[in-house]
């Protein structure tokens, strides 16, 4: 339903630092409350914003959260400490490994348990090779939404490959079930590995000629280059995170924390400068490459022996762990009372926190990139509603 109204239009004035103004300017304007979502042609996640539109001009964007939550995080009181990280990676099926290691790392701190180098390295592969999958899945769906088809299958013929890779070492393409509370379920052999590096090699090749299509086309160029832009200030000011934050220059990763085995491996995070829509397209593309190489360090630094540690007792305390999850920073907070259930258990995901950053860059843009804006922020209502 489209709503019209005639009233008295703001106009925004310049922002001085976090203040916003507006300004009347005695004139009637007639302005329409368009509904976006959460069922939308272009976009594949039931986001639901309501676009106040003057022409086809957005002058302020309102979400609204919690159109598919499920309660998950509930279910503490019915699942143990140990079973409850099946419920954690089931919160999302493109981040389901993320999840299930933000949760295991946040009990396995309260526990004071270390887990074996060869566990914090194979976590690290899968981890990254997550990321591989998030970003070609994204990828492809970007090419879909501005009508480049055959890039778009193009990508997800790519992203094939990750998932036969995640399947070959883990079982699963969607759910992995292999972290653990003290390690992990599954091990990995060396002919597995290898398969992996040899996959990895020929991906790199096939990718490059995907990447420089989004890189160096007219049409997709037309499409992101100015749109949507966001500065670096802003962007702290609104706690945006991830690829979103990196594409306005700047420099924050959590894997620089050196969680796992990310302490041992060189890399840098990838940024860009514009800050627009193609500088997020960008990004992405650069960490597709940066993850292959990590994969490679991973596989060539793995050590061998054990994959798990024993757990004794029950979870008293609380912790809150912090990664890197493909699309951001993702929070995971774990409260223990001694027992088997857990007092609470929390999960902030990268899209609740790049929001409000989406909306800046929604006011002002064109109805027309509206969805093109959001998908640069690569959202996932299923992880954010839970």
């Amino acid at each position: 339903m489209i709503s019209t109204a005639s009233c008295s239009v703001p106009s925004f004035r310049h922002r001085s630092g976090d203040e916003r103004t507006v300004m009347a300017d005695n004139s009637i304007k007639k302005i329409s409350i368009v509904p976006f979502g959460p069922q939308h042609p272009v976009l594949p996640e039931p986001i639901h914003l309501d676009l106040v539109l003057q022409d086809e001009k957005v002058i302020d964007a309102m979400p609204s959260i919690g159109f598919i939550h499920r309660g998950l995080e509930k279910l503490v009181d019915k699942r143990d400490f140990k079973e409850f990280v099946l419920i954690a990676e089931r919160t999302c099926g493109i981040c389901s490994f993320g999840h299930s290691l933000g949760y295991v790392e946040a009990v396995e701190k309260i526990m004071n348990l270390e887990t074996t180098p060869r566990t914090k390295y194979l976590r690290t592969m899968w981890a990254e090779l997550s990321r591989l999958h998030n970003h070609l899945m994204w990828l492809g769906l970007l090419a879909d939404a501005f009508g480049f088809e055959s890039l778009f299958m193009d990508c997800w013929r790519l992203r094939e490959k990750v998932l036969d890779m995640l399947e070959l070492t883990t079982g699963g393409r969607v759910i992995f079930s292999v972290n653990k509370v003290g390690g992990l379920k599954k091990d990995v052999t060396p002919e597995m590995l290898e398969s992996i590096l040899k996959t990895v090699d020929e991906l790199e090749k096939e990718c490059r000629i995907v990447t420089d299509t989004f890189l160096g086309n007219g049409d997709v160029l037309s499409r992101m280059v100015g749109v949507g832009k966001l500065s670096p200030e802003r962007a702290e000011e609104l706690g945006c995170c991830g690829p979103f934050l990196r594409a306005s220059g700047v420099r924050r990763d959590l894997r620089l924390q050196g969680y796992e085995a990310y302490g041992e491996l060189n890399f840098e995070p990838v940024t860009a400068l514009e800050g627009d829509c193609y500088a997020r397209c960008k990004v992405r593309i650069g960490e597709l490459y940066q993850s292959m190489d990590l994969i490679r360090q991973i596989i060539a630094k793995m050590p061998d022996g054990p994959i798990e540690v024993p757990v004794k007792g029950n979870p008293d305390g609380e912790y809150m762990a912090r990664i890197e999850q493909p699309r951001g920073e993702a929070i995971y907070y774990v409260k223990a009372n001694g027992s088997k259930f857990l007092t609470r258990y929390r999960n902030r995901t990268p899209t609740f926190a790049n929001i409000p950053g989406l909306i800046e860059t929604i006011r002002g843009a064109e109805l027309a990139d509206v969805a093109m804006m959001i998908l640069t922020i690569d959202p996932c209502i299923s992880c954010t509603e839970r």
